[in-house]
């Protein structure tokens, strides 16, 4: 395996700082333990009156389901380690587990369903709007495409192989639109739009500001629907997040450029303005900024970090699903940020050369990687082949800056 060589070469295992308990986004009571409410149930509870002491050799944390073992593990420097004993389980869970209620998670512009399991756990459920060979027609406007389910799925395992870990876990699946959807939801909006297809095929659309209507219908086959399951992060009650606008955010509009696309020393006013005047917050923007040009994602608008951890902590990679709409073109604008700040972490630096080389070709591994989702393959070869010369961009613009 290239991609278990990968993780013991010494790039990857650099260690991060001792994690304190400050450091860590909950700080749990080792005694609280999680049991199944029945022998023949999935089902676990948070629970004083369940038996005092646990099975010989266990702790309670041994109770937790995936998913919390998963929450407790993050702190301000990872959303999961790199060598994480839970990452193969998480996944097998977000593509098995028994789903008992699916509802649709409200606003956005395209549909998006909540799916909840039986141990508590939940995932972002994106549905299948394009074959994996379409690409974005090349007179669309990036704010006006459709979101990939298969790009979620690719997104996570390059934030992997890039040794960011900061998108959450995500996994294909292929979903019952009859009997894990429609016969369980207890949305009422969503229930309101399904419907058979003259083909014979369940269908729905459910109800959003854009891409909601029949026209835009999701139809299974004849219900057999595919999908990516994401792994939810902490309930925003639990864990606050804050939200930040990207410096290097696009206009959103069919004529009107931004100010980045206007003034070359922009990076200049960026590096005055918190948080960027201090800490390693423009480094981690350059960080997204590469894994963006790498799957060609224009829509990185704004980012997200856990509010526990101030300004010295990673940024959350969210919602990916307009990566790797086309791989015949490569988005250099993508890179303004990297082209007009010259900065890089050096880390970063020399992983990517790293990933440029045989026997570690980017695009080897992420094959490696991708083969054993569920819905395999995920990508179509010409994404996988982008990879390599994207990357070989990127190294560029790095040389020229050093030449600088």
């Amino acid at each position: 395996s290239k991609l278990a060589s990968l993780f013991e070469h010494p790039l990857y295992n650099i260690p991060i700082p001792e994690v304190t308990e400050k450091d860590k986004l909950f700080v749990v009571n080792p005694m609280e333990k999680f049991s199944l409410r029945s022998s023949g149930s999935d089902e676990w509870v948070s629970s004083s009156k369940a038996e005092t002491l646990l099975p010989t050799g266990k702790t309670a944390y041994d109770t937790y389901p995936t998913w919390l073992k998963f929450y407790v593990g993050i702190n301000r420097y990872e959303l999961y380690p790199r060598q994480d004993p839970l990452l193969p389980k998480l996944l097998q869970d977000l593509a098995t587990q028994r789903i008992i209620s699916s509802v649709q998670k409200s606003g956005g512009t395209q549909l998006k369903l909540i799916m909840t399991f039986p141990n508590y756990g939940q995932a972002l459920f994106k549905p299948m709007k394009q074959t994996r060979d379409q690409e974005t027609p090349i007179d669309f406007f990036y704010f006006s495409d459709f979101e990939r389910h298969n790009a979620e799925i690719a997104a996570f395992h390059l934030d992997r192989i890039l040794d960011f870990r900061r998108i959450p876990p995500v996994s294909g699946r292929l979903v019952n639109i009859t009997k894990e959807i429609r016969d369980i939801t207890t949305d009422k909006k969503l229930a309101k739009t399904f419907f058979i297809s003259p083909a014979g095929n369940v269908c729905f659309y459910g109800e959003c500001s854009y891409y909601c209507s029949t026209e835009h219908a999701l139809c299974g086959k004849p219900d057999r629907l595919e999908g990516s399951m994401a792994a939810l992060l902490p309930d925003k009650t639990l864990a606050k997040r804050r939200s930040w606008r990207s410096p290097w955010r696009r206009s959103y509009h069919k004529s009107k450029k931004a100010e980045w696309e206007l003034n070359p020393n922009y990076c200049a006013r960026v590096r005055e303005t918190p948080p960027y005047d201090s800490g390693h917050r423009l480094l981690d923007l350059i960080d997204m900024t590469i894994l963006d040009f790498l799957m060609g994602n224009m829509d990185r608008h704004h980012y997200e970090t856990f509010e526990k951890f101030g300004n010295d902590t990673f940024l959350l990679h969210l919602d990916n699903g307009r990566g790797f709409g086309t791989h015949s073109r490569d988005e250099l604008s993508i890179l303004a940020p990297l082209r007009q700040c010259c900065s890089i972490k050096k880390s970063t630096y020399l992983r990517l050369q790293l990933l440029a080389t045989q026997p570690y070709l980017l695009s080897d591994l992420l094959r490696e990687a991708l083969a054993a989702d569920p819905l395999s393959p995920v990508l179509a070869e010409p994404h996988l082949r982008a990879l390599d010369r994207r990357l070989g961009k990127v190294l560029v613009e790095v040389g020229h800056c050093l030449a600088r």
